[in-house]
């Protein structure tokens, strides 16, 4: 990859002790442009950084050395583990979001993106299925980096999960009885912070919607749909091969 620019921000501290770097947290900036995400992620006001920014035109910019601990996941949950800061290392990617004009994300910059991932992969043991989006870890406060972002060509790549459609029997065996219950043990199992029993209810739809935007983006709806249930199921298949 392109020679990495190094444009330091004053906003990191130290990891804690004997707490491996195992996680990859990839966000969109979700600002107005890239030189304001880059402003705030060095404003020591802002109280924000990320360890990378990796621009449209696929320039990449370090802001915090991987050994120190960014800012960037805030309150988060994924696997069990909370304040995920400490274990995780953070990459905005330039995209105005939701709130700005969300748009596809070009080719140069997801190239970029993979390259950065696959070097930082060979440095620090983190599993595929920990590689997530700000989405996963903070479900009921982000959408990040979205349903535009291509996670599918990264597995590809090697870099994080990408489920095949499970068997259709076993869609039908979900989609039984005791189905919520199912679904609910499945996502806590990907690592989702979801409760073990409850109804269709708002924070299970939160977290659907979190799991579609990473693994069934065209149809982010919230809802356990067959669709979701197949990507559900293939994505479990590949946790047990992991």
């Amino acid at each position: 990859m392109a020679a990495i620019i190094e444009l330091p921000s004053p906003n990191h501290d130290a990891r804690p002790d004997d707490t491996p770097i195992d996680m990859l947290v990839l966000h969109y900036t979700g600002m107005t442009s890239a030189a304001a995400a880059i402003a705030r992620l060095r404003d020591p006001v802002a109280k924000v950084s990320s360890h990378y920014v990796v621009d449209e035109d696929g320039t990449v910019l370090r802001l915090v050395a991987e050994q120190r601990r960014a800012w960037h996941g805030g309150e988060s949950f994924w696997r069990g583990h909370r304040a995920l800061n400490g274990r995780s290392i953070g990459i905005e990617i330039v995209n105005p979001g939701h709130d700005w004009g969300y748009r596809p994300f070009p080719v140069l910059q997801l190239v970029a993106v993979c390259d950065l991932c696959l070097e930082i992969l060979s440095r620090h043991p983190i599993p595929p299925r920990n590689v997530v989006a700000h989405s996963d870890i903070a479900p009921d406060r982000k959408q990040d980096p979205g349903e535009l972002f291509d996670w599918r060509g990264l597995a590809r790549n090697g870099v994080g999960l990408w489920p095949e459609v499970a068997d259709l029997g076993e869609i039908g065996a979900l989609r039984s009885g005791h189905e919520l219950a199912r679904v609910r043990a499945a996502l806590r199992e990907v690592g989702y912070d979801v409760a073990a029993h409850g109804g269709e209810d708002r924070a299970l739809a939160t977290v659907l919607r979190a799991f579609q935007r990473h693994w069934r983006p065209e149809a982010v709806t919230g809802m356990a749909d067959m669709g979701t249930v197949a990507r559900l199921l293939g994505l479990l298949d590949l946790l047990d091969a992991d």
